[in-house]
């Protein structure tokens, strides 16, 4: 096999592409791929909805502690809440999840919006105080995030599982 190239199986001279239509082959691509492999409803929905709730100015809150990794188990607590912290600069973000909702505060306290996103679902606003202080009587029930909007600053934590 001395001689033989990779290259030489297709030669640049003898390739013509002057009726190869690379758009019609995409089209053709994607319709047998729709036909033998289609992409569940649901799946498509949560594609959807996660990329209407992306916000390019937003800062990523870093989760900087979660009681499920960082926290020694208490004994005789079964169903202990969840604490996490998340910072973004100079703003924090403490949470504690229950079976029963959100409780949590921002720091520094200050104006505040804030959102637990759910997927598809709606977003649910939730009122933060003048001390930074929040409640929400929706515990959430599959994976969430939250959304804090607080002066010209939009802060968005990653996903998580309740």
């Amino acid at each position: 096999m001395s001689g033989t190239h990779d290259d030489d199986a297709f030669p640049e001279e003898g390739f013509d592409d002057t009726g190869f239509d690379g758009d019609l082959l995409e089209e053709e691509l994607r319709q047998a791929a729709a036909a033998l492999d289609p992409v569940p409803a649901e799946l498509r929905q949560l594609a959807l909805g996660a990329y209407a709730l992306h916000d390019l100015d937003a800062d990523i809150a870093e989760l900087t502690f979660d009681s499920l990794v960082d926290a020694l188990p208490v004994r005789g607590v079964p169903d202990a809440p969840r604490m996490l912290t998340f910072r973004a600069g100079g703003l924090t973000v403490d949470i504690e999840v229950t079976g029963e909702g959100l409780i949590g505060q921002v720091l520094p306290p200050g104006p505040a919006r804030l959102e637990v996103l759910g997927g598809p679902r709606a977003v649910r606003p939730v009122p933060v105080d003048t001390l930074g202080r929040f409640t929400s009587d929706t515990p959430p029930t599959g994976p969430f995030a939250l959304r804090l909007r607080t002066g010209g600053q939009v802060v968005v934590t990653e996903w998580l599982r309740a």
